[in-house]
């Protein structure tokens, strides 16, 4: 189950915060009122996903992924249906740790003891001078701190989904 909660950013004072960056490439097979799967290029891995629909009012959804061969990856870019979404993600810690021990091995990014990460993306091409920040959380509850750079939210404006993009 994937619980996450999403919002527009205000300013690019995350760069300054962010523990490491990298480049996506997605784009959508099929996009449906009940899921979608979604075929993305994370610089030099590839993924197959699919995603359910939250229920109403909540924000988990079922959500499953397999690492992929980049070949393979590129080829189902090719049957994806609307526009290949270009964006660059970058990793900000959630919260102050005493602790902090960073690991980015081939972009599988470890954050020792830190619970909670914003994960911003800042969209290029089509949506060019878009950010949105996402934190997934462990149950719909869970407190988090909101920082400066984040505005409204948006986590159930169908506007902001990357697959109606």
């Amino acid at each position: 189950m994937e619980i996450e909660r999403k919002y527009l950013v205000t300013s690019d004072c995350y760069k300054e915060l962010a523990v490491a960056r990298y480049h996506i490439r997605q784009g959508y097979i099929s996009r449906e009122k009940t899921g979608t799967v979604r075929v993305r290029i994370t610089d030099d891995k590839a993924y197959l996903t699919i995603k359910g629909k939250p229920a109403a009012g909540h924000f988990a959804r079922y959500e499953w992924e397999k690492e992929i061969d980049m070949q393979e990856a590129e080829e189902l870019m090719k049957l994806c249906q609307g526009t290949v979404i270009d964006k660059t993600r970058w990793i900000v810690p959630a919260e102050t740790v005493d602790n902090l021990q960073l690991t980015v091995d081939n972009l599988q990014l470890t954050v020792d003891n830190l619970q909670l990460i914003w994960e911003v993306d800042e969209f290029h091409g089509k949506h060019e001078g878009l950010v949105v920040a996402e934190i997934e959380l462990d149950n719909e509850e869970q407190s988090f701190e909101i920082p400066d750079f984040i505005g409204d939210e948006v986590t159930h404006d169908p506007r902001y989904y990357n697959a109606n993009m």
